[in-house]
């Protein structure tokens, strides 16, 4: 099963890929857990994006796109695994589909976690609030401020994907304001009819 899920930062796209991993048992693969290992490892690709890192540039596409190549022959993503916060452009989504073309292998499935970005802030502010009175450290992008300009950049940058990949005919959506068991269940759902 390969899958990408698509949605706005705090839409539960982390929470939801986790359970995927566990009942699937296939990756998920984060850029940014890629790069790290890429730079660890010392692969070609990793030093080109440690030199670009050091710098304190942001990484190209075509780094990023060539980590992404390289994560996915690994022997775990055999059986699938799931792209999370990538592709985050239209040129990085180009680039999937040509990755996955050259080995033989297509997407199962596009997911959107469809939210109500008022809402979304709520759950930001619940979250941060809730880590506080648990004495737990606040994340940094759990401040309402940084949250909204997260938001407008995810406008402007990946939410073209949905059109991309609805004229594709792979697109599906799923309410994201449900119930995070009710989330779960719906993914559920969309990857038994893309297993038919």
């Amino acid at each position: 099963m390969r899958l990408i899920l698509l949605g706005p930062p705090g839409a539960g796209k982390g929470t939801q890929a986790q359970r995927l991993v566990e009942k699937h048992g296939i990756p998920q693969l984060s850029t940014g857990d890629m790069l790290r290992a890429a730079v660890q490892a010392g692969t070609e690709v990793g030093k080109r994006a440690k030199a670009v890192m050091d710098a304190g540039e942001l990484v190209s596409d075509a780094i990023v796109n060539a980590i992404v190549a390289e994560r996915i022959d690994q022997p775990d993503c055999a059986k699938g695994f799931i792209l999370d916060g990538y592709p985050r452009t239209l040129v990085q989504a180009d680039a999937v589909e040509a990755m996955l073309a050259k080995r033989g292998i297509a997407l199962d499935s596009v997911i959107e976690l469809v939210v109500d970005d008022r809402a979304l802030v709520g759950r930001i502010v619940k979250r941060a609030e809730d880590a506080r009175a648990a004495g737990q450290p606040v994340r940094k992008d759990d401040n309402p401020e940084v949250f909204e300009e997260r938001l407008r950049e995810y406008y402007k940058k990946t939410a073209p994907l949905t059109g991309y990949y609805y004229a594709k005919g792979r697109l599906k959506t799923v309410d994201g304001m449900a119930s995070i068991d009710t989330v779960t269940a719906e993914i559920g759902k969309v990857l038994a009819a893309a297993a038919k």
